[in-house]
C-alpha cells in the first residue's frame, strides 16, 4: 500500500464522517492504493462506529494524548507514506496532491503551511495566528536551523519508515514539534507545501489549550536545544560577570552620577557562578543526550566533556587553592588592623573574588567526576 491517511480521534462524531469521505474521495480520484486509518483515543460518542460504517480502519490508542494517538497510528499504518490530519474538518483532505508529489520525490517529511495556503476568518484564534504560532515557529527555525514556516501545522505527510527510525515518544500536543525537530536533527529531507485552514465543524471547544500546550511546545524546543537553554545564556552571564567583576575588583567606577562598587561586584560574581553552572549543565545534557540518542552527538561537545573530565580536577584544584590564598591574604590584611574595624570596600574586594574562586573550584572538581559517571556504560 502506498498511502495511509491518518486521523487521530477523540469524540469527533460531528465531523469525522465528512473527513473520511473527503479522504476517500481523494484516494479514489487520484488512483492511489491507500487507506483511511482512524486512531481512536477513547471516544465515547460513537465516532468509532461511524468510521467503521464508512469503511475506514479503526485502531484503539490506549494511552491518552494527541501524540499517543499518532504514534499508535504510525505503528499500525500500512502505507509507505502517511498523511496525518485532524478529524475536525479544518484541513482539506480532498487536495493532498502536493503532499503525495513531494513524498514521491523522496522527501521524508512534507509540512503544510497554513500561512501560505490561506487561513479563513475564524479558523485560528488571533493569539495563535499572530503570536503563538509565529513566535514558536521562529524559535524553532533559529534553534534548529530550519526553513519550516509553520512548525505546528497538523496536516503533514511523511515516509513512515524514516519517521519510525526517529523513535518519537512525546504523548501530547508537543508531538508536532518533536517530529520536526528530530527530523531536522537527523538530517532528513524536508519540504513545505501551502495548505488551507478553515473553521472546524464541531460545536464543542477544541482539545487544544493555548497556554498549557504553548508552554509544552516551548519547553520541548528548549530541552532539545541545550545550546540555547544552557550554553549561550551561561556564556553571556559568565563573560559579562567576569569582565565587570574584574574591573570592580581593582576599584569602583562611575557612569554619570551612578557609582558601581562592591555591591555590584557581588552580583557580578553571582553571574559568573550561575554562568559556569549553566555551561556545565550544557556539557552534562549533551553527553547524556548523545548516549541516550535523543540528540545527535557533536565533536565540539565531545571535546568539552573530555576536557572537563580529564582536566577538571586539576583546574578545579588550582581555582580552589587560589581562592584559599586570596582568603589568607585578606585575613593577613585584617590582622594588620588588629582584627578591628576595616574599610569594608577594601576587604570585600578580596573576600568576594576569593569565595567565588573557592566555589568555582569545588564545582569544577565535582563536575569532572559527574562527567565520568555519565560516561559509565549502562549494564
Amino acid at each position: 500500500m502506498e498511502l495511509t491517511i491518518l486521523m487521530p480521534c477523540l469524540n469527533e462524531a460531528e465531523t469525522i464522517e465528512t473527513c473520511i469521505r473527503k479522504a476517500q474521495g481523494f484516494i479514489d480520484r487520484s488512483g492511489i492504493d491507500g487507506e483511511v486509518l482512524i486512531s481512536d483515543n477513547g471516544s465515547t460518542d460513537g465516532s468509532q462506529e461511524i468510521a467503521e460504517r464508512l469503511g475506514a480502519r479503526v485502531i484503539h490508542a490506549e494511552r491518552k494524548g494527541y501524540g499517543s494517538a499518532l504514534l499508535a497510528g504510525c505503528d499500525e499504518a500500512r502505507g509507505t507514506y502517511v498523511i496525518m490530519g485532524d478529524a475536525d474538518d479544518s484541513y482539506d483532505f480532498e487536495h493532498l496532491d502536493a503532499f503525495v508529489e513531494k513524498l514521491r520525490e523522496g522527501y521524508d517529511l512534507v509540512m503544510g503551511n497554513r500561512f501560505k495556503g490561506g487561513i479563513e476568518k475564524g479558523a485560528m484564534p488571533w493569539l495563535h495566528r499572530y503570536i503563538g504560532n509565529p513566535v514558536l515557529s521562529f524559535i524553532g527555525r533559529v534553534f534548529f536551523k530550519s526553513n519550516i514556516g509553520d512548525f505546528h501545522c497538523g496536516l503533514r505527510g511523511y515516509n513512515r519508515e524514516s519517521i519510525l527510525k526517529l523513535g518519537l515518544h512525546t504523548t501530547g500536543m508537543e508531538y508536532a514539534s518533536e517530529m520536526v525537530v528530530m527530523s531536522e536533527l537527523a538530517g532528513l529531507k524536508i519540504a513545505e507545501v501551502p495548505t488551507t485552514l478553515k473553521p472546524d465543524g464541531r460545536t464543542r471547544p477544541p482539545h487544544l489549550r493555548s497556554f498549557r500546550d504553548g508552554w509544552r511546545h516551548l519547553k520541548f524546543l528548549l530541552m532539545y536545544s541545550p545550546k540555547w537553554l544552557f550554553l549561550y545564556p551561561g556564556a553571556i552571564l559568565f563573560i559579562l560577570g567576569l569582565i565587570i567583576g574584574t574591573i570592580l575588583t581593582v576599584g569602583s567606577f562611575a557612569v554619570g552620577s551612578v557609582t558601581f562598587s562592591i555591591h555590584t561586584l557581588l552580583y557580578c560574581m553571582v553571574a559568573v557562578m550561575a554562568g559556569l553552572t549553566m555551561i556545565y549543565f550544557y556539557a552534562f545534557t549533551k553527553l547524556y543526550a548523545a548516549r541516550s540518542r535523543f540528540i545527535p552527538a557533536d565533536k565540539v561537545t565531545d571535546r568539552l566533556d573530555s576536557m572537563i573530565e580529564d582536566r577538571g580536577m586539576l583546574i578545579g584544584s588550582i581555582l580552589l587553592i587560589l581562592g584559599i590564598v586570596v582568603s589568607i591574604y585578606a585575613l593577613v590584611t585584617w590582622h594588620h588592623t588588629g582584627y578591628g574595624n576595616m574599610e569594608p570596600e577594601r576587604l570585600m574586594r578580596l573576600i568576594i573574588p576569593a569565595a567565588t574562586l573557592i566555589e568555582a573550584g569545588i564545582e569544577t572538581v565535582f563536575a569532572s567526576f559527574f562527567i565520568g559517571i555519565l560516561k559509565i556504560d549502562v549494564r
